[in-house]
Protein backbone atom coordinates (compact mmCIF):
# COMPACT_ATOMS: atom_id res chain seq x y z
CA UNK A 1 0.00 0.00 0.00
CA UNK A 2 2.85 2.41 0.07
CA UNK A 3 3.01 3.00 -3.64
CA UNK A 4 -0.59 4.67 -3.20
CA UNK A 5 -0.69 8.82 -3.57
CA UNK A 6 -3.14 11.30 -2.12
CA UNK A 7 -6.23 12.03 -3.62
CA UNK A 8 -6.68 8.41 -5.82
CA UNK A 9 -9.46 5.98 -5.87
CA UNK A 10 -9.03 2.27 -5.01
CA UNK A 11 -11.46 0.04 -6.48
CA UNK A 12 -11.71 -3.20 -4.75
CA UNK A 13 -12.65 -6.97 -4.96
CA UNK A 14 -14.37 -8.71 -1.67
CA UNK A 15 -11.07 -10.54 -1.81
CA UNK A 16 -8.82 -7.54 -1.72
CA UNK A 17 -11.24 -5.40 0.48
CA UNK A 18 -10.92 -8.38 3.17
CA UNK A 19 -6.82 -7.94 2.82
CA UNK A 20 -7.61 -4.25 3.82
CA UNK A 21 -9.08 -5.21 7.05
CA UNK A 22 -5.53 -4.78 8.71
CA UNK A 23 -5.49 -1.23 7.81
CA UNK A 24 -8.55 -0.25 9.58
CA UNK A 25 -8.17 1.99 12.61
CA UNK A 26 -5.08 3.97 10.49
CA UNK A 27 -6.80 5.81 8.08
CA UNK A 28 -3.53 8.28 7.60
CA UNK A 29 -1.24 5.79 6.61
CA UNK A 30 -3.03 6.18 3.70
CA UNK A 31 -4.06 9.79 2.64
CA UNK A 32 -6.71 10.96 0.71
CA UNK A 33 -7.33 7.42 -0.22
CA UNK A 34 -10.96 6.68 -1.10
CA UNK A 35 -11.83 2.67 -0.65
CA UNK A 36 -14.77 2.05 -2.80
CA UNK A 37 -16.28 -1.66 -3.11
CA UNK A 38 -16.89 -3.95 -6.66
CA UNK A 39 -18.89 -7.14 -7.32
CA UNK A 40 -16.46 -10.39 -6.70
CA UNK A 41 -14.00 -11.48 -9.20
CA UNK A 42 -12.06 -14.71 -9.08
CA UNK A 43 -9.86 -14.80 -5.68
CA UNK A 44 -6.52 -12.74 -6.21
CA UNK A 45 -8.27 -10.19 -9.01
CA UNK A 46 -7.05 -6.94 -8.15
CA UNK A 47 -8.75 -3.72 -8.08
CA UNK A 48 -7.87 -0.20 -10.66
CA UNK A 49 -6.21 3.25 -9.27
CA UNK A 50 -8.04 6.21 -10.93
CA UNK A 51 -7.81 9.69 -10.58
CA UNK A 52 -11.06 11.28 -9.40
CA UNK A 53 -13.55 12.40 -12.23
CA UNK A 54 -11.75 9.74 -14.91
CA UNK A 55 -13.94 6.89 -14.06
CA UNK A 56 -15.36 5.67 -17.72
CA UNK A 57 -17.45 3.30 -19.24
CA UNK A 58 -16.79 -0.21 -17.85
CA UNK A 59 -14.92 1.36 -14.55
CA UNK A 60 -17.89 1.19 -12.66
CA UNK A 61 -18.91 -2.01 -12.53
CA UNK A 62 -22.59 -3.03 -10.78
CA UNK A 63 -22.49 -3.86 -7.24
CA UNK A 64 -20.19 -0.57 -6.18
CA UNK A 65 -21.01 0.52 -2.77
CA UNK A 66 -20.52 3.39 -0.50
CA UNK A 67 -16.98 4.53 0.78
CA UNK A 68 -15.11 2.67 4.07
CA UNK A 69 -13.17 5.72 4.20
CA UNK A 70 -11.69 8.98 2.76
CA UNK A 71 -8.94 10.93 4.29
CA UNK A 72 -7.48 14.85 4.18
CA UNK A 73 -3.87 14.61 2.84
CA UNK A 74 -1.31 14.44 5.52
CA UNK A 75 2.25 14.44 5.18
CA UNK A 76 4.09 11.46 6.81
CA UNK A 77 6.73 12.22 9.14
CA UNK A 78 10.19 11.37 8.11
CA UNK A 79 13.17 9.81 9.75
CA UNK A 80 15.32 12.08 7.34
CA UNK A 81 13.90 15.37 9.11
CA UNK A 82 13.65 13.93 12.65
CA UNK A 83 16.93 13.60 14.59
CA UNK A 84 17.64 10.82 16.83
CA UNK A 85 17.50 13.04 19.72
CA UNK A 86 15.13 15.51 18.44
CA UNK A 87 11.49 15.24 21.48
CA UNK A 88 9.22 13.16 18.11
CA UNK A 89 11.83 10.48 17.59
CA UNK A 90 10.48 7.60 19.02
CA UNK A 91 7.12 8.42 18.17
CA UNK A 92 8.12 9.24 14.36
CA UNK A 93 10.35 5.85 14.76
CA UNK A 94 7.24 3.59 15.73
CA UNK A 95 5.20 5.16 13.38
CA UNK A 96 7.41 4.23 10.61
CA UNK A 97 7.63 0.35 11.84
CA UNK A 98 4.23 0.06 12.03
CA UNK A 99 4.03 1.10 8.31
CA UNK A 100 6.55 -1.25 7.54
CA UNK A 101 4.45 -4.01 9.65
CA UNK A 102 1.18 -2.92 7.56
CA UNK A 103 3.44 -3.63 4.44
CA UNK A 104 4.38 -7.12 5.22
CA UNK A 105 0.73 -7.78 6.27
CA UNK A 106 -0.41 -6.77 2.97
CA UNK A 107 2.01 -8.05 0.98
CA UNK A 108 1.68 -11.97 2.93
CA UNK A 109 -1.78 -11.85 2.80
CA UNK A 110 -2.38 -11.02 -1.10
CA UNK A 111 0.69 -13.92 -1.97
CA UNK A 112 -0.76 -16.68 0.65
CA UNK A 113 1.42 -19.65 0.97
CA UNK A 114 4.89 -19.58 1.94
CA UNK A 115 4.98 -15.53 2.50
CA UNK A 116 1.98 -16.38 5.55
CA UNK A 117 4.29 -18.75 7.31
CA UNK A 118 7.20 -16.59 6.50
CA UNK A 119 5.11 -13.49 8.34
CA UNK A 120 4.24 -16.20 11.06
CA UNK A 121 7.96 -16.97 12.05
CA UNK A 122 8.75 -13.39 12.42
CA UNK A 123 6.17 -13.69 15.58
CA UNK A 124 8.78 -15.75 17.36
CA UNK A 125 10.98 -13.23 17.69
CA UNK A 126 8.98 -11.19 20.07
CA UNK A 127 12.50 -10.36 21.71
CA UNK A 128 14.37 -8.97 18.86
CA UNK A 129 11.68 -6.92 16.25
CA UNK A 130 10.16 -3.92 17.80
CA UNK A 131 6.26 -4.12 19.25
CA UNK A 132 4.56 -2.87 15.79
CA UNK A 133 5.87 -6.14 13.98
CA UNK A 134 4.89 -8.28 16.62
CA UNK A 135 1.64 -7.27 17.20
CA UNK A 136 0.42 -6.58 13.46
CA UNK A 137 1.90 -9.83 12.23
CA UNK A 138 -0.15 -11.66 14.76
CA UNK A 139 -3.33 -11.86 12.08
CA UNK A 140 -1.40 -14.01 9.87
CA UNK A 141 -1.87 -17.02 12.68
CA UNK A 142 -5.20 -17.40 11.62
CA UNK A 143 -6.38 -14.56 9.50
CA UNK A 144 -4.66 -15.12 5.93
CA UNK A 145 -6.99 -14.72 2.94
CA UNK A 146 -9.60 -17.02 2.00
CA UNK A 147 -11.36 -18.49 -1.11
CA UNK A 148 -14.82 -18.27 -2.05
CA UNK A 149 -17.44 -21.39 -2.03
CA UNK A 150 -17.05 -21.79 -5.97
CA UNK A 151 -13.45 -23.40 -5.32
CA UNK A 152 -14.05 -24.93 -2.30
CA UNK A 153 -16.53 -26.62 -4.25
CA UNK A 154 -14.72 -27.34 -6.97
CA UNK A 155 -11.50 -28.71 -5.36
CA UNK A 156 -14.13 -30.80 -3.32
CA UNK A 157 -15.48 -32.50 -6.79
CA UNK A 158 -12.07 -33.18 -7.55
CA UNK A 159 -11.21 -34.68 -5.12
CA UNK A 160 -13.97 -36.76 -4.00
CA UNK A 161 -16.31 -36.28 -6.87
CA UNK A 162 -19.00 -35.04 -4.69
CA UNK A 163 -19.90 -31.40 -3.21
CA UNK A 164 -19.50 -30.85 0.07
CA UNK A 165 -23.58 -30.73 0.79
CA UNK A 166 -23.20 -34.66 -0.28
CA UNK A 167 -20.34 -35.54 2.46
CA UNK A 168 -21.54 -33.70 5.28
CA UNK A 169 -25.27 -33.19 6.63
CA UNK A 170 -24.14 -29.68 7.46
CA UNK A 171 -21.26 -27.59 5.94
CA UNK A 172 -19.92 -23.89 6.70
CA UNK A 173 -18.98 -22.01 3.36
CA UNK A 174 -17.68 -19.38 5.97
CA UNK A 175 -14.18 -20.23 7.03
CA UNK A 176 -13.71 -20.27 10.95
CA UNK A 177 -9.88 -19.46 10.27
CA UNK A 178 -7.65 -19.06 7.50
CA UNK A 179 -3.62 -19.35 7.67
CA UNK A 180 -0.50 -20.27 5.28
CA UNK A 181 -1.95 -23.28 3.17
CA UNK A 182 -5.81 -23.89 3.92
CA UNK A 183 -8.71 -22.18 5.40
CA UNK A 184 -10.40 -24.25 8.02
CA UNK A 185 -14.67 -24.87 7.48
CA UNK A 186 -17.21 -26.13 10.77
CA UNK A 187 -19.13 -28.93 9.26
CA UNK A 188 -21.62 -32.07 10.57
CA UNK A 189 -21.04 -35.38 9.56
CA UNK A 190 -23.88 -37.70 8.80
CA UNK A 191 -23.76 -39.10 12.13
CA UNK A 192 -24.31 -36.00 13.84
CA UNK A 193 -20.03 -35.19 14.65
CA UNK A 194 -19.16 -32.30 15.03
CA UNK A 195 -15.71 -31.48 12.64
CA UNK A 196 -13.23 -29.31 11.77
CA UNK A 197 -12.56 -29.81 7.79
CA UNK A 198 -8.87 -28.17 6.30
CA UNK A 199 -9.17 -27.00 3.07
CA UNK A 200 -6.32 -26.14 1.22
CA UNK A 201 -5.94 -23.34 -1.68
CA UNK A 202 -6.81 -24.83 -5.08
CA UNK A 203 -4.08 -23.28 -6.54
CA UNK A 204 -1.48 -23.58 -3.51
CA UNK A 205 0.38 -26.44 -5.33
CA UNK A 206 0.47 -25.01 -8.75
CA UNK A 207 2.16 -21.38 -7.24
CA UNK A 208 4.41 -23.50 -4.66
CA UNK A 209 7.08 -24.33 -7.17
CA UNK A 210 7.57 -20.73 -8.44
CA UNK A 211 7.28 -19.72 -5.23
CA UNK A 212 10.02 -21.35 -3.85
CA UNK A 213 11.51 -19.82 -7.13
CA UNK A 214 10.75 -16.34 -6.43
CA UNK A 215 12.04 -16.46 -2.58
CA UNK A 216 15.32 -17.95 -3.68
CA UNK A 217 15.63 -15.20 -6.23
CA UNK A 218 15.01 -12.55 -3.49
CA UNK A 219 17.49 -14.11 -1.04
CA UNK A 220 20.16 -14.31 -3.56
CA UNK A 221 19.63 -10.62 -4.26
CA UNK A 222 19.43 -10.02 -0.76
CA UNK A 223 22.92 -11.84 -0.33
CA UNK A 224 24.49 -10.49 -3.75
CA UNK A 225 23.81 -6.83 -1.99
CA UNK A 226 25.13 -8.42 1.73
CA UNK A 227 27.27 -11.22 1.15
CA UNK A 228 26.91 -11.78 5.05
CA UNK A 229 22.94 -12.44 5.07
CA UNK A 230 22.77 -15.31 3.13
CA UNK A 231 19.51 -17.39 4.05
CA UNK A 232 19.06 -18.75 0.22
CA UNK A 233 20.84 -22.08 1.88
CA UNK A 234 18.28 -22.55 4.60
CA UNK A 235 15.74 -22.51 1.92
CA UNK A 236 17.34 -25.44 -0.06
CA UNK A 237 17.51 -27.17 2.63
CA UNK A 238 13.89 -26.78 3.95
CA UNK A 239 11.74 -27.18 0.69
CA UNK A 240 11.75 -30.70 0.64
CA UNK A 241 10.04 -30.64 4.54
CA UNK A 242 7.83 -27.30 3.38
CA UNK A 243 6.55 -29.50 0.27
CA UNK A 244 5.43 -32.08 2.56
CA UNK A 245 3.24 -30.04 4.23
CA UNK A 246 0.75 -29.75 0.97
CA UNK A 247 0.12 -33.47 1.62
CA UNK A 248 -2.91 -33.54 3.76
CA UNK A 249 -2.68 -37.09 4.34
CA UNK A 250 0.60 -36.85 5.96
CA UNK A 251 -0.07 -34.63 8.24
CA UNK A 252 -3.00 -37.12 9.48
CA UNK A 253 -0.10 -39.65 9.81
CA UNK A 254 1.61 -36.82 11.84
CA UNK A 255 -1.30 -36.50 13.90
CA UNK A 256 -1.95 -40.13 14.52
CA UNK A 257 1.78 -40.38 15.79
CA UNK A 258 2.09 -37.10 17.72
CA UNK A 259 -1.19 -38.70 19.63
CA UNK A 260 0.43 -41.90 20.34
CA UNK A 261 3.80 -40.20 21.47
CA UNK A 262 2.20 -37.55 24.05
CA UNK A 263 -0.40 -39.94 25.25
CA UNK A 264 0.36 -40.57 28.63
CA UNK A 265 0.59 -36.58 29.45
CA UNK A 266 -3.56 -36.63 29.94
CA UNK A 267 -3.39 -33.18 28.91
CA UNK A 268 -3.04 -33.66 25.37
CA UNK A 269 -5.31 -33.76 22.88
CA UNK A 270 -4.57 -34.41 19.60
CA UNK A 271 -7.81 -34.30 17.08
CA UNK A 272 -9.09 -37.34 15.58
CA UNK A 273 -9.10 -37.77 11.86
CA UNK A 274 -11.99 -39.11 9.99
CA UNK A 275 -9.86 -40.66 6.70
CA UNK A 276 -13.08 -41.46 5.09
CA UNK A 277 -13.59 -37.50 4.46
CA UNK A 278 -9.79 -37.04 3.43
CA UNK A 279 -7.64 -36.26 0.63
CA UNK A 280 -4.29 -35.00 0.10
CA UNK A 281 -5.89 -31.52 -0.05
CA UNK A 282 -9.25 -31.71 2.79
CA UNK A 283 -8.46 -32.86 6.29
CA UNK A 284 -11.56 -33.40 8.35
CA UNK A 285 -11.03 -34.10 12.43
CA UNK A 286 -12.55 -33.75 15.27
CA UNK A 287 -13.67 -30.03 16.16
CA UNK A 288 -11.97 -28.77 19.06
CA UNK A 289 -13.37 -25.04 21.03
CA UNK A 290 -11.06 -23.32 22.59
CA UNK A 291 -9.05 -20.04 22.93
CA UNK A 292 -5.31 -19.17 21.45
CA UNK A 293 -2.74 -20.68 24.09
CA UNK A 294 -1.41 -16.96 24.41
CA UNK A 295 -4.45 -15.48 25.31
CA UNK A 296 -3.67 -14.57 29.11
CA UNK A 297 -8.04 -13.01 29.76
CA UNK A 298 -9.37 -15.70 27.55
CA UNK A 299 -7.26 -18.14 29.90
CA UNK A 300 -8.33 -16.64 33.24
CA UNK A 301 -12.13 -16.41 32.00
CA UNK A 302 -12.12 -20.38 32.10
CA UNK A 303 -10.71 -20.33 35.75
CA UNK A 304 -7.21 -21.53 34.52
CA UNK A 305 -4.04 -20.83 35.82
CA UNK A 306 -1.97 -19.08 33.02
CA UNK A 307 1.63 -21.02 35.01
CA UNK A 308 -0.29 -24.34 35.04
CA UNK A 309 -1.06 -23.80 31.31
CA UNK A 310 2.80 -22.61 30.01
CA UNK A 311 4.97 -25.96 32.58
CA UNK A 312 2.46 -27.98 30.47
CA UNK A 313 3.09 -26.55 27.34
CA UNK A 314 6.78 -26.49 28.00
CA UNK A 315 7.07 -30.07 28.90
CA UNK A 316 5.20 -31.50 26.22
CA UNK A 317 7.27 -29.95 23.51
CA UNK A 318 10.42 -30.71 25.32
CA UNK A 319 9.42 -34.46 25.55
CA UNK A 320 9.23 -34.25 21.58
CA UNK A 321 12.54 -32.64 21.46
CA UNK A 322 14.67 -34.62 24.05
CA UNK A 323 12.98 -38.21 23.85
CA UNK A 324 10.78 -38.63 21.19
CA UNK A 325 12.36 -36.91 18.62
CA UNK A 326 9.06 -36.44 16.35
CA UNK A 327 8.93 -32.64 16.59
CA UNK A 328 5.76 -30.60 16.08
CA UNK A 329 8.08 -27.60 14.23
CA UNK A 330 4.93 -24.74 13.51
CA UNK A 331 3.02 -24.70 17.27
CA UNK A 332 2.34 -20.71 16.77
CA UNK A 333 -0.29 -20.18 19.41
CA UNK A 334 -3.32 -20.50 16.12
CA UNK A 335 -2.04 -23.89 15.94
CA UNK A 336 -2.08 -24.69 20.07
CA UNK A 337 -5.32 -23.90 21.98
CA UNK A 338 -6.41 -24.11 25.39
CA UNK A 339 -9.54 -25.74 26.59
CA UNK A 340 -10.90 -26.65 30.43
CA UNK A 341 -10.95 -31.00 30.25
CA UNK A 342 -13.60 -32.63 32.34
CA UNK A 343 -11.90 -32.57 35.58
CA UNK A 344 -11.80 -29.00 35.13
CA UNK A 345 -8.20 -28.63 34.28
CA UNK A 346 -6.60 -27.05 31.96
CA UNK A 347 -5.99 -29.00 28.07
CA UNK A 348 -3.91 -28.39 25.40
CA UNK A 349 -5.09 -28.64 21.77
CA UNK A 350 -2.43 -29.32 19.11
CA UNK A 351 -3.37 -28.27 15.58
CA UNK A 352 -1.83 -28.70 12.23
CA UNK A 353 0.60 -31.29 12.34
CA UNK A 354 1.70 -31.05 8.26
CA UNK A 355 5.48 -29.45 9.40
CA UNK A 356 7.31 -32.04 11.64
CA UNK A 357 11.30 -33.01 11.53
CA UNK A 358 12.72 -35.86 12.94
CA UNK A 359 15.97 -35.54 15.51
CA UNK A 360 17.70 -38.84 15.25
CA UNK A 361 18.63 -40.41 18.78
CA UNK A 362 22.76 -39.39 18.58
CA UNK A 363 21.50 -35.61 17.91
CA UNK A 364 18.74 -35.47 20.77
CA UNK A 365 21.15 -37.42 23.19
CA UNK A 366 23.92 -34.59 22.59
CA UNK A 367 21.22 -32.10 22.82
CA UNK A 368 19.77 -33.11 26.02
CA UNK A 369 23.54 -33.22 27.44
CA UNK A 370 24.08 -29.59 26.32
CA UNK A 371 21.32 -28.36 27.75
CA UNK A 372 22.36 -29.79 31.09
CA UNK A 373 25.59 -28.16 30.86
CA UNK A 374 24.57 -25.02 30.07
CA UNK A 375 21.53 -24.50 32.64
CA UNK A 376 24.61 -26.01 35.83
CA UNK A 377 27.33 -23.48 33.66
CA UNK A 378 29.88 -26.77 33.04
CA UNK A 379 32.01 -25.29 30.18
CA UNK A 380 33.64 -28.68 29.36
CA UNK A 381 30.48 -30.40 28.80
CA UNK A 382 28.94 -27.73 26.75
CA UNK A 383 32.19 -27.90 24.66
CA UNK A 384 32.15 -31.13 24.50
CA UNK A 385 28.22 -31.71 23.56
CA UNK A 386 28.10 -28.80 21.09
CA UNK A 387 30.69 -30.31 19.32
CA UNK A 388 28.85 -33.87 19.02
CA UNK A 389 26.41 -31.68 17.23
CA UNK A 390 28.66 -30.22 14.98
CA UNK A 391 29.70 -26.68 16.76
CA UNK A 392 33.15 -25.67 17.73
CA UNK A 393 31.81 -22.04 19.13
CA UNK A 394 29.64 -23.78 22.39
CA UNK A 395 29.21 -20.48 23.43
CA UNK A 396 27.83 -18.98 20.80
CA UNK A 397 25.99 -22.02 19.72
CA UNK A 398 24.41 -21.85 23.73
CA UNK A 399 23.15 -18.21 23.80
CA UNK A 400 21.66 -19.20 19.82
CA UNK A 401 19.82 -22.30 21.59
CA UNK A 402 18.55 -20.55 24.61
CA UNK A 403 17.92 -17.10 22.90
CA UNK A 404 19.58 -15.25 26.25
CA UNK A 405 23.50 -14.33 26.98
CA UNK A 406 24.89 -17.47 29.11
CA UNK A 407 27.47 -16.06 31.57
CA UNK A 408 29.87 -18.63 32.61
CA UNK A 409 29.53 -18.80 36.90
CA UNK A 410 26.33 -16.80 36.72
CA UNK A 411 22.73 -18.37 36.95
CA UNK A 412 19.94 -16.43 35.51
CA UNK A 413 18.55 -14.05 38.24
CA UNK A 414 14.95 -14.23 36.35
CA UNK A 415 12.78 -15.84 34.06
CA UNK A 416 12.22 -12.88 31.95
CA UNK A 417 15.51 -11.19 30.13
CA UNK A 418 16.16 -8.19 31.57
CA UNK A 419 16.70 -4.86 29.65
CA UNK A 420 20.11 -5.61 29.53
CA UNK A 421 19.71 -8.65 28.41
CA UNK A 422 17.79 -8.10 25.47
CA UNK A 423 19.96 -5.43 23.96
CA UNK A 424 22.45 -7.87 24.62
CA UNK A 425 20.72 -10.29 22.45
CA UNK A 426 19.54 -7.48 19.90
CA UNK A 427 23.59 -6.44 19.77
CA UNK A 428 24.93 -10.30 19.28
CA UNK A 429 22.50 -10.79 16.49
CA UNK A 430 23.84 -7.69 14.57
CA UNK A 431 27.63 -7.82 15.82
CA UNK A 432 28.25 -11.62 15.29
CA UNK A 433 25.48 -12.26 12.32
CA UNK A 434 28.58 -13.89 10.47
CA UNK A 435 29.42 -16.05 13.53
CA UNK A 436 25.47 -17.06 14.03
CA UNK A 437 25.54 -17.81 10.49
CA UNK A 438 28.53 -20.42 10.62
CA UNK A 439 27.02 -22.07 13.72
CA UNK A 440 23.68 -22.84 11.84
CA UNK A 441 25.60 -24.07 8.56
CA UNK A 442 27.36 -26.57 11.12
CA UNK A 443 24.67 -28.07 13.24
CA UNK A 444 22.98 -30.72 11.51
CA UNK A 445 19.79 -29.91 9.42
CA UNK A 446 16.91 -31.08 11.54
CA UNK A 447 18.39 -28.51 13.89
CA UNK A 448 17.22 -26.00 12.12
CA UNK A 449 13.41 -26.72 12.77
CA UNK A 450 13.95 -27.83 16.03
CA UNK A 451 15.06 -24.22 16.78
CA UNK A 452 11.88 -22.95 15.41
CA UNK A 453 10.15 -24.66 17.68
CA UNK A 454 12.14 -23.85 20.73
CA UNK A 455 12.08 -20.13 20.01
CA UNK A 456 8.14 -20.47 19.11
CA UNK A 457 7.59 -21.79 23.04
CA UNK A 458 9.74 -19.27 24.40
CA UNK A 459 7.97 -16.28 22.42
CA UNK A 460 4.60 -18.02 24.06
CA UNK A 461 6.07 -18.11 27.23
CA UNK A 462 6.74 -14.27 27.08
CA UNK A 463 3.55 -13.56 25.99
CA UNK A 464 1.69 -15.31 29.20
CA UNK A 465 4.50 -13.28 31.39
CA UNK A 466 7.18 -16.56 31.93
CA UNK A 467 5.28 -17.49 35.00
CA UNK A 468 7.25 -20.72 34.94
CA UNK A 469 11.44 -21.32 34.70
CA UNK A 470 11.09 -22.56 31.15
CA UNK A 471 14.72 -23.12 31.37
CA UNK A 472 15.18 -25.49 34.17
CA UNK A 473 11.77 -27.18 33.21
CA UNK A 474 13.46 -28.16 29.99
CA UNK A 475 16.65 -28.82 31.50
CA UNK A 476 14.48 -31.53 33.66
CA UNK A 477 12.91 -32.75 30.66
CA UNK A 478 16.61 -33.14 28.71
CA UNK A 479 18.19 -34.72 31.88
CA UNK A 480 14.60 -37.42 32.03
CA UNK A 481 15.23 -38.00 27.98
CA UNK A 482 19.05 -38.59 28.10
CA UNK A 483 18.44 -41.00 30.80
CA UNK A 484 15.61 -42.72 29.12
CA UNK A 485 17.71 -42.81 25.34
CA UNK A 486 20.83 -44.40 27.45
CA UNK A 487 18.82 -46.91 29.04
CA UNK A 488 17.30 -48.33 25.51
CA UNK A 489 21.02 -49.98 25.01
CA UNK A 490 20.36 -52.45 27.87
CA UNK A 491 16.67 -53.18 26.56
CA UNK A 492 17.24 -57.00 26.47
CA UNK A 493 18.83 -57.37 29.93
CA UNK A 494 16.12 -58.32 32.52
CA UNK A 495 14.39 -55.95 34.72
CA UNK A 496 16.08 -53.30 32.17
CA UNK A 497 12.42 -51.63 32.24
CA UNK A 498 13.15 -51.57 36.31
CA UNK A 499 17.10 -49.61 35.57
CA UNK A 500 15.92 -47.62 32.91
CA UNK A 501 13.23 -46.14 35.72
CA UNK A 502 15.85 -46.02 38.77
CA UNK A 503 18.47 -44.03 36.07
CA UNK A 504 16.03 -41.66 35.62
CA UNK A 505 15.03 -40.93 38.97
CA UNK A 506 18.63 -40.92 39.78
CA UNK A 507 19.95 -38.73 36.97
CA UNK A 508 17.32 -36.59 37.71
CA UNK A 509 18.14 -36.24 41.64
CA UNK A 510 22.06 -35.10 40.50
CA UNK A 511 20.70 -32.88 38.30
CA UNK A 512 18.61 -30.91 41.17
CA UNK A 513 21.06 -31.35 44.07
CA UNK A 514 23.82 -29.74 41.47
CA UNK A 515 21.40 -27.21 40.54
CA UNK A 516 20.60 -26.62 43.91
CA UNK A 517 24.56 -26.80 45.43
CA UNK A 518 25.89 -24.15 42.49
CA UNK A 519 22.48 -21.98 43.65
CA UNK A 520 23.87 -22.21 47.22
CA UNK A 521 27.89 -21.56 46.64
CA UNK A 522 26.92 -18.62 44.51
CA UNK A 523 24.98 -16.96 47.59
CA UNK A 524 27.11 -17.70 50.07
CA UNK A 525 29.90 -16.12 47.98
CA UNK A 526 27.84 -12.85 47.19
CA UNK A 527 26.88 -12.68 51.20
CA UNK A 528 30.92 -13.12 51.60
CA UNK A 529 31.15 -10.55 49.31
CA UNK A 530 28.73 -7.91 50.36
CA UNK A 531 30.00 -8.45 54.16
CA UNK A 532 33.89 -7.49 53.04
CA UNK A 533 32.50 -4.37 51.31
CA UNK A 534 30.50 -3.22 54.23
CA UNK A 535 33.40 -3.98 56.68
CA UNK A 536 35.63 -2.01 54.04
CA UNK A 537 37.84 -4.39 53.09
CA UNK A 538 37.15 -4.60 49.28
CA UNK A 539 36.25 -1.88 47.81
CA UNK A 540 32.86 -1.22 45.81
CA UNK A 541 34.00 -1.24 41.88
CA UNK A 542 31.27 -1.11 39.06
CA UNK A 543 32.43 -4.69 38.06
CA UNK A 544 32.31 -6.01 41.94
CA UNK A 545 28.38 -4.07 41.51
CA UNK A 546 27.63 -5.94 38.38
CA UNK A 547 28.56 -9.43 40.21
CA UNK A 548 26.51 -8.61 43.45
CA UNK A 549 23.49 -7.91 41.27
CA UNK A 550 23.60 -10.84 39.33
Amino acid sequence: MSGLQPGRVLIVSSALMAKLEVFEGRPADLPGLLVVHKCRPARGGGGLFLRPGLAGPGLRPAGMGVPRWRCPPAPIPSLYTCGQNSPGYLEVMSACHQRAADALVAGAISNGGLYVKLGQGLCSFNHLLPPEYIKTLRVLEDRALTQGFREVDELFLEDFRAPPHELFQEFDYQPIAAASLAQVHRARLHDGTVVAVKVQYIDLRDRFEGDIYTLELLLQLVELMHPSFGFSWVLQDLKGTLAQELDFENEGRNAERCARELQHFRYVVVPRVHWDVSSKRVLTAEFCEGCKVNDVEAIKTMGLAVRDIAEKLIKAFAEQIFYTGFVHSDPHPGNVLVRKGPDGKGQLVLLDHGLYQFLDEKDRSALCQLWRAIILRDEAAMKAHAAALGVQDYFLFSEVLMQRPVRLRQLWRSRLLSREEAAYMRDMAREHFEEVMAVLKALPRPMLLVLRNLNTVRAINTALGAPVDRYFLMAKSAVRGWSRLAGTTCQNVYGASLLRHIRVIWESLKFEVALRLETLSMRITALLVRVLVHLGLVPKTKALYEFLET
